[in-house]
């Protein structure tokens, strides 16, 4: 039976990708957590793993290289999803060195932890996926903006320390797949959001704020930074659905790829539409908040997805309205169960 290893297991993609492959393969799968990762996104996955009914949680952390070999020798995946990361840009910008030694340093430990295994066991060849970010791109001035979209070789020119962080992740997978032959393929997904979104982000918090004032929990005011960003949006079920088919459908190593869905829109309508469907919609007003911008925003993000689906096949299913409502619903849920929340 073939054994995928998923860091991140208890963020949003990393629960969701677990989900998909319970139900879509036959596959173990062992997910990575620190002992202090909170366990919301997975609590229904939680009866699985106390039966060990093919998923388990192993603990380690990508800070500690000893722990990432222990994994490594233990499970031998087949395959490996890396999505374990710092992942919220704005935090970046205050603790920018957390973010560069989590995301840059803790993928080569884990790359290393592989490479150390495959030396060992000449036999073992797993296929290694390394999620890097859209974010690589950064700020691209609409004049230089090809019109097809962003493509795999647009240069890099990242607005953050995440996005720094990001491109030293995303040539990692490449150098350990050209210098140690190891089948590690790179993506880099643009905005995919859907339930279990952290309320860090712009369309999360949208709805977050949206719920908490439908509940009378806080006065109909949804704070903002930035509306005015480009995005193309993906639902995180047809992004883990990708993440699939990239590691199962003629890997090639050292390949990288652009994922993302079919919708744009400005950041904006992406909150008019969440307001509209609200019980509150007359009432809300927006209020821009200082603290929700970014010393440089990563905008007109639109990608151009041709060579993943070209290879895969892969197309996106979901349609943003729906991704809207149920991530809508997904707060309101939260909020009838009565959990309390900082206004963030």
């Amino acid at each position: 039976m073939n054994k995928a290893l998923v860091t991140g297991i208890t963020g949003m993609v990393g629960s969701h990708l677990a989900d998909f492959l319970l139900e879509h393969t036959d596959w173990e799968v062992y997910g990575v957590c620190r002992w202090r990762s909170p366990l919301d996104n997975v609590s229904h996955l939680l009866e699985r793993v106390n039966k060990k009914d093919r998923l388990y949680f192993e603990y380690a952390d990508l800070n500690d290289e000893i722990s990432l070999i222990t994994i490594m020798k233990k499970i031998k995946p087949n395959y490996v999803f890396h999505l374990a990361a710092q992942s919220y840009p704005l935090t970046s910008f205050t603790a920018p060195i957390d973010t560069l030694n989590t995301n840059i340093l803790g993928t080569c430990r884990l790359l290393e932890a592989v490479r150390i295994e495959m030396e060992e066991d000449r036999s073992y060849k797993p296929v290694i996926h390394v999620c890097a970010s859209s974010e690589v791109f950064g700020k691209i001035p609409a004049e230089k903006k090809p019109e097809s979209g962003i493509h795999e070789e647009c240069p890099f020119h990242p607005a953050s320390p995440y996005a720094i962080s990001k491109v030293g992740t995303d040539l990692l997978g490449r150098y350990y797949a050209e210098a140690y032959g190891m089948t590690v393929i790179t993506t880099r997904m643009f905005t995919h959001t859907g339930p279990r979104r952290g309320d860090v982000f712009h369309e999360s918090t949208f709805a977050k704020q949206i719920a908490m004032i439908e509940a009378g929990l806080i006065e109909p005011e949804v704070m903002v930074g930035n509306l005015k960003s480009l995005r193309t949006y993906a639902d995180v079920r047809d992004a883990v659905r990708a993440y699939y088919l990239l590691v199962t459908v003629n890997p090639v190593a050292g390949q990288y790829y652009n994922i993302g869905g079919s919708y744009t829109c400005e950041v904006g309508d992406t909150l008019n539409l969440l307001i509209s469907a609200s019980t509150k919609k007359d009432e809300i007003k927006i209020v821009t908040d200082q603290e929700r911008l970014r010393p440089i925003d990563a905008d007109l993000q639109v990608p151009d997805c041709r060579k993943f689906k070209e290879h895969t096949g892969w197309e996106p299913k979901i349609s943003f309205e729906t991704t809207m409502r149920d991530l809508l619903n997904y707060w309101r849920e939260r909020v009838h169960h009565g959990e309390t929340f900082l206004t963030r």
